[in-house]
């Protein structure tokens, strides 16, 4: 779902990291993006066109754009009511375009149809038809067939794991400015579904993995006596990180959907603590990030980082 508004094959190189890589998923990923990418286009169009999709109640929708505003800087187009789904529905709707990562916002004045509010972000494909043949090839259910609204068409997908993601396309190509950091999508699964997530969603958005370790500190899911396996993934899409756990965390664990990168996250914090932002998890360092988890008003979870210079 995205904002209405007038608005060669790739080399799969695997880096060998501290803590291991997970060979059979590494040489099945290689396999399946290696056949998906010779028999068809790329479809991702950039990362500053993959949103987040956040959904809030509509008193508290001006004070969440603005709060995000104070915190990450960037601008926001104009808010409009909107029907954004297949079916009759009315929304408030805006999109909050951050040098750190984009955002489109929902204030539904209406019952939500399903399976619409739990689809954690929309991604701008190069061609719908096609976005929606790969799903099916690489894994991906499809929740919702593609349908049109008045500037292009959207559909909803799952992937195995039950990590669900809008696919959007526009008759007029949009024009976004290029982002200064890119955020990671980040998708909490099981053991049993890691693999087979990881190997879909790279055989679709034709990416590769930047790390498989199996032994990642646990303080960056709240259990700091433990390990468990992270997964970082990248392409034109943008980010995902895969965090792959036995679902017994702490809150708020497994909440926050995007990472937003940040060139001092102290400074960042103080400026959202200024606008409404709660700390929920205070700053902590893990391997070369420093971190935490807020909340801006109306509930929305992220996590937000810097990178630590060594």
């Amino acid at each position: 779902m995205r904002l209405p508004r007038a608005f060669s094959i790739i080399s799969f190189t695997i880096l060998l990291v501290a803590g291991g890589v997970s060979a059979g998923l590494c040489q099945q990923s290689a396999e399946t993006t290696a056949h998906t990418s010779s028999a068809t286009p790329g479809l991702a169009v950039g990362p500053q066109y993959d949103t987040t999709h956040v959904y809030i109640a509509p008193e508290d929708f001006d004070r969440f754009v603005s709060s995000v505003l104070a915190t990450l800087g960037g601008t926001s187009s104009k808010k409009v009511v909107t029907d954004v789904t297949p079916t009759p529905s009315s929304t408030f709707s805006q999109l909050i375009l951050t040098p750190s990562g984009t955002i489109s916002a929902f204030a539904f004045t209406t019952p939500v149809p399903y399976p619409f509010g739990i689809e954690r972000t929309g991604y701008l494909v190069t061609d719908m038809g096609t976005a929606i043949r790969v799903a099916r090839q690489t894994g991906a259910d499809i929740l919702v067939t593609p349908f049109n609204d008045p500037i292009g068409q959207d559909a909803v997908i799952q992937w195995p794991g039950g990590v669900n993601m809008q696919l959007y396309s526009h008759f007029t190509p949009p024009s976004y400015k290029a982002l200064e950091t890119v955020p990671e999508n980040r998708v909490y699964v099981s053991a049993d579904r890691a693999d087979s997530f990881a190997k879909g969603f790279l055989a679709f958005s034709r990416g590769k993995i930047v790390s498989d370790d199996a032994q990642a500190p646990g303080i960056e899911i709240g259990r700091p006596q433990t390990t468990y396996r992270r997964i970082r993934i990248e392409s034109t899409f943008g980010k995902v990180t895969v965090l792959v756990t036995d679902g017994q965390l702490p809150y708020p664990y497994g909440r926050e959907v995007t990472g937003y990168e940040v060139a001092n996250l102290a400074a960042t914090l103080s400026k959202g603590k200024s606008a409404g932002v709660t700390v929920l998890v205070a700053p902590y360092k893990a391997e070369r990030r420093e971190a935490a988890i807020v909340q801006f008003p109306g509930g929305y979870i992220a996590e937000i980082h810097s990178q630590v210079i060594k």
